[in-house]
Formats: structure tokens, sequence, C-alpha cells
């Protein structure tokens, strides 16, 4: 029999607060097991050689691993960003190994075969990009502008994400290969966020009734208490978390906007009404 081939991952956080590996380790199919130890296509196996937050190993010796990875393989592993990237002053406010983040993530992206922008802070900025910003937080693609790199860009953004769309995209990446990824003009995969909440919510009927609540416990569209459905693309409603139990509005609180790049600043007041003024400010990546 011949043996799987690996595909080598390295996983880097950065600006981050874990949150967004807290959820795709509670991925139910596959569960974070198989897609770590077998084969998550046939002949395929995820290698992940570097993960500061499950692996046992610290200090040189997995510095080693990350460093000679990038050595032996240059452009035979995937990159994943957890995390916005501090830049400030050459990018101290956030290191690793003793070096600025933001000096590993230019030089692991510059050999990778595709880069992962997992959660909302690597996909847009996010919360740690929120003004006033001291640190100098940027996004992956953010970071990559004006840079001569050829590894395609994938963001997966959520405050946290769904393990689905993580474990989906990096299945599609080992099948077909990046360029079967289609992607919307935020770089967002389609296939999880082509339709708007507010499409697929099953409040819409109370929207389009024009009923709504007025405090959190009562029927009716969330809107007024500040729902963001509107503006936000992602399949939530369908998708439901925690292997399927619930979603947030499911659970009687408004969808706060965390797949888009305006999250957190221009989609705050979190729970107010959304302006209509805001709804015409142009889209600009964050």
């Amino acid at each position: 029999m011949p043996s799987a081939q690996e595909v080598p991952v390295l996983w880097l956080q950065t600006a981050t607060c874990s949150g967004c590996s807290v959820s795709v380790l509670n991925s139910s199919a596959p569960r974070i097991s198989d897609l770590l130890l077998q084969e998550v296509l046939p002949g395929r196996h995820v290698n992940l050689r570097f993960q500061a937050t499950i692996m046992a190993g610290s200090g040189e010796a997995v510095l080693d691993v990350l460093e000679g990875t990038q050595r032996e393989l240059p452009g035979g592993y995937v990159l994943v960003v957890e995390g916005s990237i501090p830049t400030t002053d050459g990018g101290i406010y956030g290191t690793l190994g003793e070096e600025p983040m933001v000096d590993r993530v230019l030089a692991l992206a510059a050999d990778a075969s595709a880069v992962v922008a997992l959660g909302t802070c690597a996909s847009f900025g996010g919360i740690f990009a929120a003004g006033p910003n001291p640190t100098g937080c940027v996004s992956v693609t953010r970071l990559f502008e004006g840079r001569d790199l050829a590894a395609p860009v994938v963001n997966i953004p959520g405050c946290p994400p769904h393990p689905d769309w993580f474990v989906g995209t990096v299945a599609t990446l080992l099948l077909l290969g990046a360029e079967a990824l289609e992607l919307d003009e935020f770089g967002r995969p389609r296939r999880f966020f082509g339709r708007l909440i507010h499409e697929n919510c099953p409040r819409r009927a109370y929207f389009d009734e024009g009923k709504f609540a007025k405090k959190l416990s009562d029927e009716g569209c969330l809107y007024e208490m500040g729902c963001k459905g509107t503006v936000t693309h992602a399949d939530c409603p369908l998708r439901r978390w925690n292997d399927g139990t619930n979603w947030v509005i499911g659970s009687g609180a408004p969808c706060n906007g965390c797949t888009e790049p305006e999250f957190p600043d221009l989609i705050s007041p979190m729970y107010e009404r959304l302006p209509e003024e805001a709804l015409l400010v142009p889209r600009k990546e964050s």
C-alpha cells in the first residue's frame, strides 16, 4: 500500500485570544483527532507541525521544526495565521521566539503554497485592530499589500469561525487546490459566506411583517435590538453551532456581524439598531 501524502501545516497565532483554535478543535465531522491522525481525504494526510496551543513541545525544539519546515519544504506547506499582526515600532508588541510576529508571518508566507487567514482578526483586523489600535495591528491581506508574495490568501472570518468553514476550506485545498475556491470580493469562500444571515433567518417573517422585538425576550425580528444579519454574510442559520445544536439568533441574541470587514468598529454598538446610512458606507477591508 502506498503511503499517504503528507501536507505540512504551520499554524501561527499572532494577536489573538486563541478562540479560533478552540472553535476549530470542536470540529465534529470530522473530529479534530480524525483530521490530524487519519487521512482527511484518500491519500492525503494533514501534518500539523506547529500550533502553539496544542503542541506538547516548547522553546528551541519547536522553533527548529517551524524554521526547518520552511527551509526543507519551500512551497510545500500551508500557512495558517490566527490573529491580526502588530506592526508598530517594527512589530515589537508581538513576538514569536524573540522575533516580531510580522517578520515570522512574512518569511513563512513567502514559501507557503497557500495562506489561510483564520478568524476575523486575521482576515480583516478584527478586535485587535479596532480603534485606536496603538500596536498597529493589521490583517494578513493588509500586511501583504505591495509585497510580491505568490501564495493565495483565503479569508475564513468569524469571531470565532465555525469549524466547518475551516475544515471545508482545507479539504478543498487538498483535493482541488486553491484555484477551486470561489472567493468573494473579501477573499471569503462563497460556499460558506455567499448569502446574508437575513435570507435564511427563522425570524425573517417577523421582519417582513414589521414585527420587531423591543427587548431580547420578545418575539419578533431583532433588528431594533441591534441585529446585523441584514448586512452579514454567513451560513450560520443553516449550519448552526456546537454540532448543529443552535446559533446566536436561535438563542435569542442578535447577530453581531462578526464575519464582516467592518467588525467591530463600524458595526458597533452591538445592541443598537444599525443606522440606515451605515449601509451606504463604501465597504473596505479594515
